[in-house]
């Protein structure tokens, strides 16, 4: 196991060697492509980045909370998710330190902090995704699959609730 990689390095030079390709060369031709594709993606970070900090700050991530807690209660999502599920689609460390502090309040066996590791770890950060994703292909129209990204986050938080709270 442990040889794994130097044999896999070995391979890959003595593949280009009999295919006659400049491993350095073209090494640096992909360094290149990356730091390019980089640059054309810090605007897109930026402004999720600003996003997330903005919706947490302006007390739009409480008022949600208030708001869609008792909906949430109805649906079968512990109305303490609230908050976690509202901030994953948005920065995935937001979401751990808010994760992480449901654990410390309700107990790591407790029913929340169970619907609230699986909630995280089924989840992802949609918004940071779709940025990266569709900005290195270039995709202009986002809402379809967005929304059908975040749908089917909220479709599997109902169900990741109801499993946890079957088990």
């Amino acid at each position: 196991m442990a040889l794994i990689i130097p044999v896999l390095f070995i391979f890959v030079f003595a593949f280009a060697a009999m295919r006659k390709v400049n491993v350095y060369k073209s090494f640096t031709a992909g360094i290149k492509d990356g730091f390019d594709f980089t640059l054309s993606l810090l605007p897109c970070l930026a402004a999720i980045f600003m996003m997330c900090e903005l919706f947490e700050v302006s007390g739009l991530a409480d008022m949600f909370t208030r708001l869609l807690a008792p909906v949430f209660g109805f649906l079968g999502i512990p109305e303490q998710l609230t908050k976690l599920v509202l901030i994953k689609p948005f920065s995935g460390s937001g979401s751990l330190a808010y994760l992480n502090e449901i654990i410390k309040g309700y107990g790591a066996d407790s029913y929340v902090a169970r619907c609230a590791c699986v909630c995280f770890g089924s989840s992802e950060t949609v918004f940071y995704i779709s940025a990266v994703y569709f900005a290195g292909v270039k995709v202009k129209k986002l809402a379809m699959p967005i929304f059908c990204v975040l749908t089917a986050t909220f479709i599997s938080t109902i169900i990741a609730c109801l499993i946890c709270r079957v088990m």
